[in-house]
This record gives structure tokens, sequence and C-alpha cells, in this order.
């Protein structure tokens, strides 16, 4: 009376169905195919990459200078007094 009810499993078909794809053809250029640009593609992304963290880094450098200059003259400015 208590016991829970499982419901029936559908029997799965005993022949296996397999939709029919068709593959897109590789695109080329000139009948060549595109792997030769790859390795051109990687080393532009790892120079933009390279050329964004040495511009954050030269930019973190002025600002740091900056502040340097701004806190010794207050120092300066404090002991003068």
């Amino acid at each position: 009376m208590f016991r829970p009810r499982l419901p029936d499993v559908p029997t799965l078909p005993t022949a296996p169905v397999v939709p029919q794809q068709t593959q897109a053809p590789v695109p080329t250029v000139s009948g060549r195919s595109l792997t030769p640009y790859a390795g051109a593609v990687a080393a532009v992304v790892v120079g933009v990459v390279l050329t964004a963290l040495l511009a954050a880094v030269a930019v973190t450098a002025i600002s740091v200078a900056i502040a340097a200059v701004v806190l010794r003259s207050l120092v300066n400015g404090a002991n003068r007094r």
C-alpha cells in the first residue's frame, strides 16, 4: 500500500537511429589549408598581449612616480613649518 510504484520503462528501438550530418568543407585560401597561418595569428595575439602588459606597467610606473613626488613635497613642506 505504501510502496512507491515506478513508471514503466519504455523499450528502446533495436535499430540505432543515426541522423544524417553534412559536413561543411574546410575554408581554404586558393586551395591551401589555413594551418600555416595559425602560427602567425598566435604570434600576433601574443605580441598584442605583451604590448598591452608593457603599457600597463609603464602607466603604473608613471603614476607611482607622480605619487612619490607629491608625497615628498608634502613631507618637505610639513618639515619646513
